[in-house]
């Protein structure tokens, strides 16, 4: 049994009955059955459907964007944000698939030889729930593109935004089985691995998933593609514009109530600007408003569950207790629902709880160093590798450290991480490997075939 459960009530909405083996099996054969007629689609074919969901999706954004607040507390302003950036998705796919799959020649003793890219058949796209919509669209417009069919284990959470994306795909006028979603228990994954229907994996989650996942991957030997958990630094320099940089951070922070893996999580700040930085950042986050997530004019909601709340609060009160300085929230208000404050912490370092762990809420984490040699080192010391920002009045010194400097896979000069359909997108070391979106994402999840002619 799986359910959802209101983040801003706490109340239950609704409980589902897991897929059984008979109807997982059925999927899965209908997804084998429709990936080869797929394939063998047009590409005008292939684009015209998603073009149709990226229709649907907007035509309805707004219930989406309800369903999205109902389910894991996302403010609607940023739910129907959500619904346009995944019919972008399917439009950008759409409009550029064909370009990005067409062979490529490469000159070889022979008469003629060429790269060719076809599709591998059966994707499982393993998502999660702080993006409900955008996370399965960015996997399946450039999945479903290539010639794949893809079948849905969304979270347990967000049930009702799982079968929404499927009714989406099928008023679209997508043949049955090209995309399927199946509402199962975290525990049936391995299963759903091994089955010798599936072809690739792709999984957006946390980093133990990512290795429970990698692992099943590997002994089946399929292709898998991670985008796991990041501990993003943001380094702000003497020269940095505060004013842009407090802001930029406070958005950066707060989006999805700081429930982003590209999320700001550690703010490295050259003491010499300090104290005028961390004013700024307070007046900038106590701008935003908290409240009901259906209410058009909210900012900040609820943490999608309890258990994600209260690890928020730990990690805080153990960073605290370790010598940080609270100068902004830190407590659970008392109230209804999994709700968490804007909270600012200073004076933090290396083997606090917020400055080594992925904190998943709306927490900024303040590092004071004297250089940017010393920032530089304290970005990169951490075992995540996703995003990565600089603030620098100077662009030249802001693209030599991204570019040469940080390790992630991500690096943004003057403005917060963010993913684009136009840009791969994905992670190194405990962040994963592989990239989304752009020309590089879609070339993930193809045979990459060498033909050669004599």
């Amino acid at each position: 049994m799986l359910e959802s459960i209101n983040p801003t009530t706490g109340q239950r909405i609704r409980v589902y009955s897991g897929a059984s083996r008979a109807e997982v099996s059925a999927a899965l054969a209908a997804a084998s059955a429709a990936s080869l007629l797929w394939s063998r689609a047009g590409m005008a074919e292939r684009a015209a459907l998603l073009r149709n969901a990226a229709r649907v999706l907007r035509e309805s954004k707004d219930k989406w964007a309800a369903l999205m607040a109902e389910e894991m507390g996302k403010p609607v302003a940023q739910g129907v944000a959500e619904a346009e950036k995944s019919a972008w998705a399917c439009d950008y796919f759409a409009d550029n698939a064909q370009a990005f799959l067409a062979p490529v020649e490469i000159a070889a003793d022979t008469y003629k030889s060429y790269v060719a890219f076809q599709p591998l058949g059966v994707v499982l796209a393993i998502m999660p729930w702080n993006f409900p919509f955008w996370q399965v669209f960015r996997a399946a417009a450039p999945a479903l593109m290539a010639g794949n069919s893809m079948v849905l284990k969304h979270a347990s959470n967000v049930c009702g935004c799982s079968m929404a994306i499927q009714a989406i795909f099928e008023e679209a006028g997508f043949p049955a089985g090209v995309f399927s979603s199946l509402l199962l228990d975290s525990g049936e994954v391995p299963a759903l691995i091994k089955d010798q229907r599936i072809q690739a994996v792709t999984l957006t989650g946390s980093t133990e998933a990512g290795r429970s996942v990698a692992r099943t991957a590997g002994e089946a030997l399929k292709k898998v593609v991670l985008e796991l958990g990041g501990s993003d630094p943001y380094l702000i320099l003497e020269d940095a514009d505060l004013e842009l940089a407090a802001s930029s951070c406070a958005a950066g922070k707060l989006i999805n109530s700081g429930q982003s893996c590209i999320a700001v999580k550690r703010i490295i700040v050259v003491k010499s600007i300090k104290t005028r930085f961390e004013e700024l950042l307070l007046q900038r986050m106590g701008e935003y408003k908290t409240g009901n997530p259906l209410d058009s004019s909210t900012q900040i909601g609820p943490l999608a569950k309890a258990d994600i709340r209260d690890a928020v609060s730990v990690q805080v009160e153990r960073s605290i207790s370790a010598g940080a300085r609270c100068i902004m929230g830190g407590k659970i208000p008392r109230m209804a629902g999994f709700f968490y404050p804007p909270t600012v912490l200073t004076d933090v370092r290396r083997g606090m709880a917020v400055f080594d762990q992925e904190v998943f809420g709306p927490v900024a984490a303040v590092i004071p160093v004297d250089s940017e040699a010393e920032a530089i080192d304290c970005a990169n010391d951490s075992s995540y590798g996703l995003g990565a920002g600089i603030f620098t009045r100077d662009l030249e010194r802001g693209e030599r450290i991204a570019r040469e400097e940080l390790m992630a896979g991500s690096c943004f000069v003057n403005a917060y991480v963010r993913s684009d359909p136009r840009l791969p997108f994905g992670g190194i070391r405990e962040s994963g490997f592989g990239r989304e979106l752009s020309s590089f994402g879609i070339r993930e999840l193809v045979n990459v075939k060498t033909v050669y002619v004599k």
